[in-house]
């Protein structure tokens, strides 16, 4: 609603989980038309893919029955994250470019390609590169080459990938 009411100059998208939550059933999905408001209203905008590598459910014992044998990490009494497949890590990678190919303004999209969240670096629960390559292999077979993109070889908690990512949301801006 925010950036649909014309107030927002540009549009830094950096931790885009909610969409592995619609996809698998967690529950801190933000609906299907997420990532569509900036699209739609010709906002530029920098998108990423932060925390796409988990799916939020609540206490371990409300994990459906369907997962039961994947990866999880219990965050806290209430929060069990559920690590995403490669299989749904494609599908992720591909709505992603889709919608950013969708945008009527400026978009690029700039991939961590050294870990997407806080547990998956080198070492960590969440850790799957396989999965990871999926998830970037997919977004770039699927972007439009009217988005831009920039992969780099920093982890999306980097100090310097917020830089990048601020920067490049700064030069778009410029562009309208």
């Amino acid at each position: 609603a925010l950036v649909s009411s014309g107030l927002l100059a540009g549009v830094l998208d950096i931790t885009t989980t909610e969409l592995a939550d619609e996809l698998a059933g967690g529950v801190l999905t933000a609906g299907p038309d997420r990532l569509t408001a900036a699209a739609l209203a010709g906002v530029p905008q920098v998108i990423s893919v932060g925390a796409v590598d988990m799916v939020n459910f609540g206490p371990p014992e409300t994990v459906p029955e369907r997962y039961r044998g994947r990866r999880f990490y219990q965050h806290n009494p209430t929060v069990t994250l559920m690590r995403t497949t490669p299989e749904e890590d494609h599908r992720i990678g591909k709505e992603i470019a889709e919608k950013a190919s969708a945008a009527k303004g400026p978009t690029a999209i700039l991939l961590p390609l050294r870990g997407v969240s806080a547990i998956d670096a080198e070492g960590k629960p969440f850790w799957w590169p396989e999965a990871d390559r999926a998830l970037f292999e997919s977004v770039r077979n699927w972007i439009s080459p009217t988005v831009e993109l920039v992969e780099l070889g920093l982890h999306v908690n980097d100090p310097a990938f917020a830089a990048a990512c601020a920067g490049k949301l700064l030069e778009l801006m410029k562009r309208t």
